[in-house]
């Protein structure tokens, strides 16, 4: 058969099929979350301070070129906060540029990771400096293996080294560096290569593979901030990050309707830590959840649909928008494919919780155990079935009265939730 053939025979897309039959939604409520925070700073005068100290203001070079790495992981505010690096490094003499550490999102295409960067608000304009995107690496060393650890060419051949990260629970592994700053001067900074060569042997050997990386990338770049305390406090960062984690309000769910994933909202489209539904079998914890409903991605996320296989059923919706390349890119640089499986299509949103619903093993339609959220980063206001009013953790409390879920004329959900305020949406999430 020729190529012709075959584009002629083969389908045009992917089409979910309707629920069997009707079912009978219980009523909602909403339910308000509150846990511990560490409170909030004036960043710009905080990164002033610590650029002004002098055994950081030191190793500034006068006149040298430095290397921003601004990454793709969950950091509120990452554009103040790179434009508030960039003026302090300007006014000790520096000339300062940022540079995408993101591994492999974007596509893996250096233009792919500058309109990531522009998405958070990181441009030029925003920051007061250029943007030099490229996937091009250089071999910083080899693992006892004989893995080579790259980096990022352009940074480099910088003078300096300044990366700018979020310490987090990891998805796929525990130990005493997960998603750190480190993970981000190794793999981030080693673009789609370097994650990819990391990630090569998997999610077990991700951690200790990690910490011998960064020896090397310690030892042959020129990253001038944290190089010290990396190893000191990360760990230390990483207990705090976890002790302030947001959770979902009960422990037994037998429907998950997640509103919309995507890489901006997590590494993993929605973050299992939040979920329970972990593509490495090293990680466990979190709720008990028997169906999990996808409805949308995310606009951040251009089509990036990683993670979407630890759903169970999605709607029409979500595969319309789905970008194999960066899917499959993402899922090829960690070594995972798991994440990238289709679930079960269904045809609108209405047909996708009512199928999770006829699945879940528990007859009493009426009396499901039901919890809705936007997604996993935006926890402080969800909706949960009547049924699990009697559940909730401590954290959480009702501020409504029962109702009923809607749909629109189309069979798409209602979101029983306000809107995120403007400015408010989440920013991206791990690699």
């Amino acid at each position: 058969m020729t190529q012709v053939d075959l584009a002629r025979t083969a389908p045009r897309g992917l089409r979910g099929i309707r629920a069997p039959r009707e079912v009978q939604f219980p009523q909602m409520v909403r339910v308000a979350q509150r846990w511990a925070t560490p409170g909030r700073c004036d960043v710009d005068a905080e990164i002033r301070r610590q650029f002004d100290a002098p055994e950081v203001a030191r190793r500034i070079p006068k006149g040298g070129t430095v290397a921003v790495a601004v990454g793709s992981r969950g950091v509120a505010e990452i554009d103040r906060i790179a434009a508030a690096v960039v003026q302090a490094l300007s006014r000790h003499g520096a000339r300062p540029f940022v540079f995408p550490g993101m591994g492999s999102h974007g596509g893996a295409t250096a233009e792919g990771q500058v309109e990531v960067l522009a998405a958070l608000g990181v441009t030029e304009a925003r920051v007061g400096a250029p943007v030099v995107s490229s996937m091009d690496v250089v071999e910083l060393g080899r693992l006892a293996d004989g893995s080579g650890v790259y980096w990022d060419r352009r940074a480099h051949a910088a003078d300096a080294v300044v990366v700018i990260g979020r310490v987090k629970p990891h998805t796929l592994f525990r130990g005493p560096f997960e998603s750190g700053l480190i993970k981000m001067a190794v793999i981030g900074a080693g673009k789609q290569r370097g994650a990819m060569s990391i990630h090569a042997t998997g999610p077990k050997d991700l951690g200790p593979r990690l910490r011998e990386a960064w020896e090397i990338v310690r030892a042959r770049t020129q990253i001038m901030c944290g190089i010290a305390p990396f190893i000191d406090r990360e760990p230390v960062l990483l207990t705090r990050a976890r002790s302030l984690m947001a959770s979902l309000p009960v422990r037994d769910i037998d429907v998950l309707i997640v509103q919309e994933i995507g890489k901006n909202i997590s590494g993993d489209g929605m973050d299992p830590n939040i979920t329970g539904r972990y593509l490495s079998p090293l990680v466990t914890g979190g709720p008990t959840v028997r169906r999990i409903a996808v409805l949308d991605l995310t606009e951040e996320t251009h089509g990036n649909a990683t993670g979407v296989g630890m759903a169970d059923i999605i709607s029409q919706r979500v595969v319309d928008k789905i970008d194999l390349e960066p899917t499959y890119m993402n899922g090829i640089t960690a070594a995972i494919t798991e994440g990238s499986r289709l679930p079960m299509i269904l045809l609108t949103d209405r047909d996708a919780v009512s199928t999770a619903m006829l699945t879940t093993q528990r007859p009493a339609e009426g009396d499901a155990r039901i919890v809705y959220i936007r997604n996993t980063l935006t926890l402080g206001e969800v909706a949960v079935s009547t049924a699990l009013v009697p559940h909730l953790e401590p954290h959480a409390r009702t501020i409504s009265k029962p109702f009923a879920l809607e749909w629109s004329g189309d069979g798409s959900l209602i979101p029983p939730l306000a809107p995120v305020p403007v400015g408010a949406r989440p920013v991206w999430g791990d690699f």
